[in-house]
């Protein structure tokens, strides 16, 4: 990619995404960060990237950006819309990674004309393994949908949805998903204890078995179900585990809650 990319905030993920731009060879002279924090911008300068506390020493020698990545926390991006429309117009294709707030709060203040992509990427992000879902303004063209995607393939997969309200899931599936594996892995860790295992030898079986089982989920392209049948002998341990796990009390119902309630949540934060 030769696009000007202006990020607005480096935080975890703004990070994240850059350390898979480089390695997919974008020049670090494409890239511009402005951040208040010391911290953040140096640790853009360490990755050879010109960053500023604000735009004006973050400006691109050769013209405008050509897109702004918002990277801030969703109670800052009102304000960063605002110095960024100010300081570089609405022209820019604006991706926002702002969790729950919507492609109208961005517009609202760019104005009608304005092209903008929201995205929802997750943690796993960190390590190249994320899960991003986009979805776009009437604004965006072609060109600029593939290169929202581009970028934040960089990290791990992409997948579209045309139904803005449609996030709100997505975030409760996605967004908010690893924490629902960080407490598998606790609670599966603290039962091996509780079982008599070593506590730190019940953490590595914990961490190595959820990793493993999604890994080959992943790769091995068969239904979730057909692979559980496929481990469950009769009569065996796995089978006594899952009466308990699949009971109409289970982890069925637990996760469907679970996921309801952040949607629900995300309808809240967003408006929608």
């Amino acid at each position: 990619m030769d696009e000007r990319i202006l990020l607005i905030g480096f935080g975890n993920m703004g990070r994240a995404l850059v350390r898979g731009w480089l390695d997919r060879g974008v020049e670090p002279s494409r890239l511009r960060v402005v951040d208040p924090a010391d911290g953040a911008r140096a640790a853009a300068a360490d990755l050879g990237i010109v960053a500023g506390g604000d735009l004006a020493a973050a400006s691109f020698d050769d013209g405008p950006p050509d897109i702004v990545l918002l990277a801030v926390k969703p109670a800052q991006l009102d304000a960063a819309v605002r110095v960024c429309k100010a300081s570089v117009g609405t022209a820019p294709l604006y991706l926002s990674i702002a969790a729950g707030k919507p492609i109208a709060s961005i517009a609202e203040v760019l104005g009608p004309r304005a092209a903008v992509v929201r995205a929802m990427p997750n943690t796993p992000a960190a390590v190249g393994r994320g899960m991003t879902v986009l979805t776009a303004s009437e604004r965006v063209d072609a060109r600029q949908r593939a290169a929202a995607d581009e970028l934040m393939r960089a990290v791990g997969m992409t997948a579209w949805v045309s139904d803005e309200s449609a996030m709100d899931a997505v975030t409760a599936v996605s967004g908010s998903g690893p924490a629902y594996v960080f407490l598998l892995i606790e609670c599966l860790a603290r039962a091996g204890a509780a079982a008599g295992l070593d506590p730190k030898l019940a953490r590595t079986l914990a961490t190595t078995t959820v990793a493993g089982a999604g890994a080959y989920a992943e790769l091995s392209g068969e239904d979730p179900a057909v692979l559980r049948r496929n481990v469950t002998s009769p009569g065996g341990t796995t089978e006594a585990a899952l009466g308990v796990l699949m009971a109409d009390d289970g982890l069925a119902g637990l996760i469907e809650r679970a996921v309801l309630a952040a949607a629900d949540r995300s309808r809240e934060l967003s408006g929608s």
